[in-house]
């Protein structure tokens, strides 16, 4: 089995920063691309970036040149620091790792999410 844990979120003005964390535990051999998505209330999920185990970056239209994608792959970890937030990033954020198991196995996992609110 494999988790995911997300943390870092919370409640911030617009204009402000948060960074989130997410660390993946458990059978591992390798962890393929990783990624941050979102869930706004009454909408569907949207990706926010992705970053390949190469460093190759990929970001929604909307977020781009205010958020950063990174990873540490000795850590298992990938982060997202959100800059110049808005009311519209205002959402459930779910982290996502394409996971090469220990058995060879490769399983698309989720995070449960964290909860980011910006006020206006």
């Amino acid at each position: 089995q494999v988790q995911l844990v997300e943390s870092g979120g919370g409640l911030v003005q617009a204009g402000g920063s948060l960074r989130l964390s997410c660390v993946a535990s458990g059978n591992i051999f390798r962890i393929n691309a990783m990624g941050w998505y979102r869930q706004a209330p009454g909408k569907q999920r949207e990706l926010v970036a992705t970053i390949t185990n190469g460093g190759s970056t990929n970001y929604a239209d909307s977020v781009k040149g205010r958020f950063t994608i990174s990873r540490d792959n000795a850590k298992n970890t990938v982060y997202l620091q959100m800059n110049s937030l808005k009311p519209e990033d205002t959402a459930v954020y779910y982290c996502n790792a394409g996971v090469v198991t220990t058995t060879y196995y490769v399983i698309n996992y989720w995070g449960k999410g964290t909860l980011v609110t910006v006020s206006s």
